[in-house]
């Protein structure tokens, strides 16, 4: 693995990058806390794992419609100057959650301070506009940075709802939820702070003249963008399906504590394939990469797959998802750095969340197809869900193969 990370030393070559990588994982591990953390709270103080659920996805929900918002403001205004704001203004509702749920209040008023807690910028999304703002001139490097950031993502989804859990069933079932908003916080400020490697926001003539064109067409009819959203759309569809699908089979099995190490194996996977493939030179157009990877990603998933509809125990599906998971980083690097070439410099924020949230509602679809069908037919059958996400992400991809770079 040394030769691997050797690889990884240009992208650091900018002073302030590694503080900024660094603070930027305090907020996304706080971000990976939150769902289990919210989750125990509620089904603890309420006795209602439904209501829970319903809590933790409304939340998704939100932070999906406003993250794009975020991110438009982020590239019109700069990163510390609405980052710091938005993620002070999530005290108010995250205690107004705390409170509503200890004194009892109505079931409405839980969805509403979750709904409004949302408003934590997407820190991954502007760590990835620096990468590309620094660079934008070696694609090489680019790629490398890229990597590196989905194999971060995937290390704080490994420890974030293990330390999550732990805080709730140890000390409070508050206290996952207040360190994770501890952390997300003191993160924020402190990728904030590192104003020297932040993207420069354009000028004022430079927005009106950007926003002429930007009127007439609408980011959304960026050429090649709808497909790709429709990969990430597949993409969290597979995540979200894939996580309440293991967790009911492992349920089923009478082995529930090894769920979560199950969703870690998916997680190890992704965030060493990701590692790897960061290393390797890139030689073909990111369509084509993405493609590739999509491939990959749908016949990987069919290991999960056969083992589920095999009746296959805990140590043979262990495998089989550790196997899945290193499909997946591949597709999402490609993606995102896909998503940076297409978009235009003035909105790559705004684009990076709209990408993000397309994310969000799929898992959060995924959650929903995925709880339905675990509660109505036989264990395992809910792994034909991310086996057709992938699929129809594979068809998606395969449309932006003739692009090149």
């Amino acid at each position: 693995m040394s030769l691997p990370l050797a690889r990884y030393r240009p992208v650091f070559a900018a002073p302030g990058t590694l503080t900024f990588t660094l603070s930027g994982l305090l907020g996304r591990l706080a971000l990976a806390m939150n769902g289990v953390s919210v989750v125990v709270l509620v089904a603890d103080r309420r006795g209602s794992y439904a209501l829970a659920g319903a809590v933790s996805a409304v939340g998704v929900l939100a932070g999906a419609v406003l993250l794009p918002l975020l991110g438009r403001l982020v590239d019109r205004r700069g990163q510390a100057r609405v980052a710091v704001p938005a993620v002070l203004a999530t005290a108010l509702p995250t205690a107004g959650l705390l409170l509503c749920v200890r004194s009892g209040a109505p079931a409405w008023t839980l969805f509403l301070c979750w709904a409004l807690s949302g408003s934590s910028p997407d820190l991954g999304g502007m760590a990835r506009a620096r990468w590309a703002h620094l660079h934008r001139a070696d694609p090489a490097v680019l790629h490398r940075a890229n990597a590196l950031e989905q194999s971060l993502d995937e290390l704080c989804f490994m420890a974030g709802p293990v330390l999550g859990m732990a805080l709730c069933t140890t000390v409070a079932p508050e206290a996952g939820l207040l360190a994770a908003w501890a952390l997300g916080t003191a993160g924020t400020l402190l990728f904030a702070a590192q104003r020297a490697t932040e993207p420069p926001v354009p000028t004022r003539a430079a927005r009106r003249a950007a926003r002429r064109p930007a009127r007439a067409k609408g980011l959304l009819r960026t050429p090649g963008l709808p497909p790709l959203l429709a990969v990430f759309l597949a993409a969290g569809v597979l995540f979200g399906s894939l996580e309440v699908t293991t967790l009911a089979y492992t349920d089923a099995l009478g082995r529930q504590s090894a769920g979560g190490g199950l969703l870690a194996l998916v997680a190890a996977g992704s965030c060493a394939s990701g590692l790897v493939f960061g290393a390797v030179r890139p030689r073909r157009p990111v369509a084509v990469r993405l493609a590739l990877g999509t491939g990959a990603m749908a016949a990987l998933m069919l290991l999960p797959t056969a083992a589920g509809l095999a009746g296959a125990g805990v140590p043979v599906l262990g495998a089989a998802l550790l196997a899945a998971g290193s499909g997946t980083a591949p597709t999402m690097v490609s993606g995102m750095t896909l998503a940076q070439r297409l978009l235009p410099a003035h909105r790559l924020t705004e684009g990076m969340a709209l990408a993000v949230s397309a994310i969000l509602v799929g898992i959060s679809t995924g959650a929903t197809l995925g709880g339905t069908l675990a509660q109505h037919a036989a264990p395992g059958t809910g792994y034909l869900l991310p086996s057709g996400a992938a699929v129809l992400a594979l068809l998606a991809a395969v449309p932006l193969a003739g692009k090149a770079d």
